[in-house]
């Protein structure tokens, strides 16, 4: 089983954060959660990123390292919208990374891809953050990297589709996601 550092969205340590990490673990995985913000979570999106720029990227960085120090090479960098921007931002800082996994959204293509290194996405068709063009564009180069790359996309669901607390939550697609996640980190 593998150890996952999983980061949170621009809304911050939600409850839906910490109930994929209790799948995860109950899945026999090591997971760590976590609080890139220090502050209880946003209530909407507006609030979420009113909080990161109060905080500040390099801040959000700074502890998203501070999570990674004590955990194997091998973990899988893990993240949710905003936190999948900062595990693709560290993953030049751990290249041996037993995989990435992104959950609503790139984050933008890392810096840094090791040949060979299993990535996954589930992302929203359309996603309002990241344009289907963008996706394809960032799936070329990881493809282009030589990444072991695996992209979901789910038609018509909101941009954080596995969150029940939000009116974007979509049941079906979150269904068809978890499992998806599970069998990735058997096989990263």
């Amino acid at each position: 089983m593998r150890h996952v550092v999983l980061y949170h969205s621009v809304y911050g340590l939600r409850p839906a954060v910490r109930a994929a990490a209790d799948r995860l673990r109950a899945a026999g995985h090591q997971v760590t959660t976590p609080d890139l913000y220090g502050v209880p979570a946003a209530d909407t999106v507006e609030d979420g990123f009113a909080l990161l720029d109060k905080i500040g990227h390099e801040l959000v960085l700074d502890r998203a390292r501070a999570a990674l120090r004590d955990l194997p090479p091998q973990t899988v960098l893990a993240g949710f919208s905003m936190g999948a921007g900062v595990a693709g931002a560290l993953l030049a800082e751990r290249p041996d990374a037993a995989g990435l996994l992104l959950l609503h959204g790139t984050g933008g293509a890392p810096d840094v891809v090791r040949p060979g290194l299993p990535v996954q996405l589930h992302v929203a068709d359309p996603d309002p953050y990241d344009a289907p063009d963008e996706i394809d564009e960032w799936q070329r180069a990881m493809a282009d990297a030589g990444a072991d790359l695996t992209v979901f996309r789910y038609p018509g669901v909101g941009h954080l589709f596995t969150d029940p607390a939000l009116s974007e939550y979509a049941p079906d697609a979150a269904t068809a996601a978890w499992p998806r996640v599970l069998a990735f980190l058997a096989d990263a």
